[in-house]
Parts: structure tokens; C-alpha cells; sequence
């Protein structure tokens, strides 16, 4: 991995970095300047920014029998990659290429109304619809690599990513993926072509399409840098790395420079956007480096991913992230005190109705329990415990079982806080002197982050104040 020869850079690039004929040349122009100094590229793409809304929606519509909405759906498919074509260099490939898009929306059209028919989308036809929208565009974003004079070329991932049978998450199969990866890959790369590959999508062993779950392209590009393996992953996206919170809440949020594995980690699963929560571990456990960039402002470093502490970030928070859309779930009652099994009944019920949970906490007099969930899934939540603990509610050993209005998770995350005294002090400070109410905290041993639960109304006050602090 060492020789300069063979040095190789993965680069994933977003829905907005390929969306538009400006962007996708904007994207192909950042392959040809990378080739010029890396032997080796790889590109993943995505699909078209909202495609794969648009493909869901309407195979959901169609499992409702409902297919009003159908060609209208096709048609705004056949303009947005019709309009890339156009505005692509490719001569007598051009017809070729408008070919293939619309032999891929036809297919489309044909899985909706084969959906409508049955009533029903099932997770494997889901993934099948979803797949469509990185076939599409993989097949633009190579031929606008190869206008601009880079031999590169189209490889679908059903051909290198091995996955199980779940369909919508699947979970690759890293020792498959790896064999089937350098077989296909290698070769190209030896060759001087720059591989052009599909995110978001795998294969079965039966080769069955897959989906690696929403924001997968980050997995994908991650998977096959781990397993070819390649020096760098590059996630090119549209903004300037990750930054210190979101600037829609906090206008001078700003980008930062580095951040460790475990600080974006922390990030990326309490609600920032930058990465998907899954990329994280095959780079880690490969020791491949990773970076986040910005496609339309490509001369920007963005920000570098280490395995350590950067330098001079003792006691220092980094950045500030918020989950919307939350609600606080309490199972509460004096004679749960000592009575064992109570926590596992409470998250066995809720795993049962398969409601994720992104915080928990109870006090130490065991007299309640306290976790969030999103709140369309509150009311359900709610019925499943009731029904668990209904001979308890009933001798009132539980008091009640009970759900907040709508609360907001802010997390502060700093590798550089752990075992720092005062730093919890400070965040609460800063909230009390705003005039925000904390219902709840949570923070785990790792001391890389802290997460506190204020109330919907309350989100930009409490995220602005603690930002003050970075």
C-alpha cells in the first residue's frame, strides 16, 4: 500500500455532488485532477439528490394500489438524467447512453405496476426499486469521467459487494466482498480505468440486489477501501467538511480541520449528516485514511479523520449536534426499586415493535427508567409497555408508563474532554444562563460525548449556547 505505484484513493460522491449537469461535470473534473497525482481512483456515486425519494414514494404509493402519480414520476426520471446527457461531451455515445436510462425507468414503471397488482411491496422489492436511482446515475457519472479524457467505466456493485438476505440494511460479508472486489476491480485498475461504481447497493451470494440502508454510498465507498485496500476515502459532499454544528441552526458554525474516529462516530449517530454512522469501522479497522470534502469547493482542505487526539484539544469541546422529532418514554414506579429484569423487559418490548433507541437513562434509585424514540413511534411504544407491565401497573408496583411532547437530544462531542474537569459545569451553565430546561442527561464512560434532552421549542437556544463554548 506503500508504493507509489499503486497508491489508491476511493471517492464517494453525494446526491448534490452529481445532481445537476454542473455538478457532474464539476465531479468529473475533480476525478481527472485527482488521477493526475493518485495512480489509482475508484469513484461510488449516488443517485441523483431525491432520486431515491422520488423511486420509494411511488412504490409505496403502488403497494396502496395507487399508480396516479406514476408517469409523472417517469417523465421527471427521463428529464433530470436526459438533461445530464445533453450537457455531456459524447458524440455518438450519446444515443447508447439514453438507451440504457431509459431501458432502467422502464424497469421502474414495471416493478410499480407489478406492486400495485400484488398490493404489497415487500423488503426485496423495495431494494430493487431503490437500486435503481445508483444504476442510473453511475452510468452518467462514467461518461462524464470519459468526455473529459480518463478512461473510466460503469461496474454495478452487485458484482463486488456480498451481502446477507436483509433486505433494506443488508450487512455485507467482508471476506466475499474482499474476493470478489479485487477480482473485479484489480484488473481496471492495472489497466488505467477509473472504476465508476454504484453506492448504496450490494448483491446476495444468489446475486439478488441489496441495500446497505439509507446514506449507504458512505458504507460502499468505505467497504471497498477497506478491501482493496486503498491509501484514502474521500467523501466529496456540499458542504466544507464537517462542522462544529449545523449552520441552518447556528450561522458561524465553521468547519473543523480534524477530528478522531471516535469524536465523528459520536457525530455521525447523534444526528449529523456529513458521514453515515456505518462508514466509520471498515476504515478504522483497516487503517485507511479518510476526508471529507467539499465538490464545489474542492481546493478546500475539508476536514481529516485521525485515529488519535489532534494536537492542542485538551478540555476542548469540538462540536454540537440535534436530534429533532423525539419523545421521552418513562417507565416509573417505587416498587420497581431492587425487582430485576425490569430494564430488560422494558427494551425487549420495544426492540419487538423495532423502534431504535438513541438514549437512555435511569437514576440510580431504580424508581424509573427514561429513553427516547421518534415520535410517530411514541403511541405504540406506549401500548407495547403498557401490555408488558399490566399486572404491575395493576398492583401499581409501576405508577404509570408515560411519553413527553416533542424533545430534542443535544449531544456535545470532544475527545479532548474526557477525564477534564469542568466541562460538564460549563455546558450547563450555558443552558441554565439561557434559559433552557435540561429534562434529562446521559453520558457514557468514554467521556467523548455528552447528551442532554430539552424540549422541541427550545432546540436553537440550547444548540447556539453551547456552540458559544467551542
Amino acid at each position: 500500500m506503500n508504493d507509489p505505484a499503486v497508491r489508491t484513493v476511493v471517492m464517494k460522491f453525494g446526491g448534490t455532488s452529481v445532481g445537476s449537469p454542473a455538478a457532474m461535470s464539476q465531479m468529473a473534473e475533480i476525478v481527472r485532477d485527482t488521477r493526475r497525482d493518485w495512480p489509482r481512483v475508484v469513484v461510488v456515486v449516488s443517485a441523483l439528490a431525491r432520486v431515491t425519494d422520488l423511486l420509494l414514494k411511488q412504490a409505496h404509493q403502488a403497494a396502496e394500489c395507487d399508480v396516479s402519480g406514476l408517469t409523472d414520476a417517469v417523465e421527471e426520471l427521463q428529464r433530470r438524467h436526459t438533461e445530464i446527457i445533453d450537457a455531456l461531451a459524447l458524440d455518438e455515445r450519446r444515443a447508447e447512453v439514453k438507451a440504457a436510462v431509459e431501458g432502467l425507468i422502464a424497469e421502474f414503471e414495471v416493478l410499480c405496476r407489478a406492486i400495485s397488482v400484488l398490493g404489497e411491496a415487500s423488503p426485496r422489492a423495495l431494494d430493487a426499486v431503490a437500486s435503481l436511482g445508483e444504476r442510473l446515475s453511475v452510468r452518467l457519472a462514467a461518461e462524464a469521467v470519459v468526455a473529459l479524457g480518463v478512461a473510466a467505466q460503469a461496474v454495478d456493485a452487485t458484482r463486488l459487494v456480498v451481502t446477507n438476505e436483509t433486505f433494506q440494511s443488508a450487512v455485507p460479508d467482508l471476506a466475499a466482498t474482499t474476493l470478489k472486489t479485487r477480482q473485479t476491480l484489480l484488473p481496471m485498475l492495472e489497466d488505467g480505468i477509473v472504476p465508476v461504481v454504484t453506492g448504496f447497493i450490494g448483491a446476495t451470494p444468489k446475486g439478488v440486489t441489496t441495500t446497505l440502508g439509507r446514506g449507504g454510498s458512505d458504507y460502499s465507498a468505505a467497504l471497498l477501501g477497506a478491501v482493496l485496500p486503498a491509501d484514502d476515502v474521500w467523501i466529496w459532499t456540499d458542504v466544507d467538511g464537517v462542522m462544529t454544528t449545523d449552520p441552518r441552526l447556528v450561522p458561524e458554525a465553521r468547519t473543523i480541520p480534524e477530528l478522531t474516529y471516535r469524536e465523528v462516530s459520536e457525530l455521525a449517530y447523534f444526528g449529523a449528516k456529513v458521514l453515515h454512522p456505518k462508514t466509520i469501522r471498515p476504515v478504522i479497522d483497516a487503517g485507511v485514511g479518510l476526508r471529507v470534502c467539499n465538490t464545489f469547493h474542492p481546493d478546500f482542505a475539508g476536514t481529516r479523520l485521525v485515529g488519535d487526539n489532534p494536537a492542542n484539544v485538551h478540555g476542548q469541546i469540538r462540536a454540537v449536534t440535534a436530534i429533532k422529532g423525539l419523545s421521552l418514554i418513562t417507565v416509573e414506579g417505587r416498587g420497581m426499586l431492587g425487582v430485576p429484569g425490569v430494564a430488560a423487559r422494558t427494551f425487549t418490548a420495544v426492540a419487538a415493535i423495532g423502534v431504535s433507541v438513541p438514549l437512555i437513562t435511569q437514576a440510580s434509585s431504580e424508581q424509573s427508567i427514561c429513553f427516547a424514540v421518534p415520535c410517530e413511534f411514541a403511541g405504540r411504544v406506549l401500548a407495547a409497555l403498557e401490555q408488558v407491565f399490566a399486572r404491575e401497573l395493576d398492583n401499581q408496583d409501576i405508577d404509570r408508563v408515560w411519553a413527553t411532547d416533542e424533545v430534542v437530544i443535544v449531544t456535545v462531542v470532544g475527545a479532548g474532554m474526557r477525564s477534564t474537569p469542568g466541562i460538564s459545569g460549563k455546558v450547563f451553565s450555558a443552558l441554565g444562563n439561557s434559559g433552557v430546561n435540561v429534562i434529562a442527561i446521559a453520558q457514557g464512560s468514554s467521556e467523548v460525548s455528552i447528551s442532554l434532552v430539552t424540549d422541541g421549542a427550545s432546540i436553537r437556544h440550547a444548540v447556539q449556547a453551547v456552540h458559544n463554548l467551542i
